[in-house]
């Protein structure tokens, strides 16, 4: 580091990427086996040594861009780029799965009665459950605003304040959605409706599940005093991604609840 003359973080040799991509490929066969055989013993240990990987990968960014001071201004916009493409790459991710809504929706083939929700599915009733949860979602919106403007303002009490109700509001969120999936009246397996339902509502709940993460690994960084006014980047790619998300829902309510019911 002596003779550094340039504002890029050169990465140290670390053995994260291969030990998570070796974990994540026994994960896939751990589901595979849990599946065909009904034994749950390698995914639960491949799960294990993910979480595993995850803590100490992020450990040691933790380390290079809060203690080590590698997170230079160059290398943020990078950080900065490299989320709002992610972010797009997820928001196409989605498209698909809409565009196979609507292109089964719209116009309704023989097989489905011509008729959309199909013959014999019962839908959920759009003002219950899934009206609660937007607005949960919206109000989580609300406070991680308010944890950023926080933040910024260098008001710890109220950042922690709105950042712990924020997380309380992911996971109320989601213990509500497996409350919906369990009294389901129709299943995955219940035509194109039950596919594109359960598909698409439930990979948007992982990523509550993976954004909730993400707030409550930044509610004890917060915590432990790691963001300030102007080095925060963190918290701010967690409240982008909680963003998206809320919108994405949005989307998922009027079209699939509403519209689509």
């Amino acid at each position: 580091m002596a003779h550094k003359n340039h504002p890029f973080h050169l990465v140290d040799q670390s053995p994260w990427p291969l030990l998570a991509s070796m974990s994540t490929f026994s994960m896939m066969m751990g589901l595979i086996k849990w599946f065909h055989l009904n034994e749950m013993n390698l995914i639960m240990l491949s799960t294990l040594t993910n979480f595993l990987i995850m803590y100490q990968w992020w450990r040691d960014v933790v380390r290079e861009g809060t203690f080590q001071g590698l997170h230079t201004l160059k290398v943020t916009l990078g950080l900065r780029w490299g989320m709002i493409l992610f972010i797009t790459s997820e928001v196409f991710f989605f498209f698909a799965f809409f565009w196979a809504f609507f292109h089964a929706s719209l116009a309704p083939s023989i097989e489905l009665g011509l008729n959309w929700p199909p013959k014999q599915i019962l839908p959920f009733n759009p003002l219950e459950i899934p009206l609660l949860n937007t607005l949960i979602l919206l109000s989580s919106g609300i406070t991680i605003s308010w944890a950023h403007h926080s933040i910024m303002e260098n008001n710890y009490t109220q950042a922690i304040q709105s950042l712990g109700l924020t997380v309380l509001l992911g996971f109320y969120f989601t213990l509500l959605q497996g409350y919906e999936y369990m009294e389901a009246p129709f299943s995955i397996a219940d035509s194109v409706y039950g596919s594109t339902f359960f598909m698409t509502t439930g990979l948007h709940g992982l990523h509550v599940i993976i954004g909730s993460t993400f707030l409550s690994i930044c509610f004890i960084r917060l915590y432990l005093n790691h963001f300030s006014a102007n080095h925060h980047f963190g918290f701010e790619a967690a409240a982008w991604y909680w963003h998206f998300v809320d919108v994405v829902w949005l989307f998922l309510y009027i079209s699939i609840y509403w519209w689509g019911s």
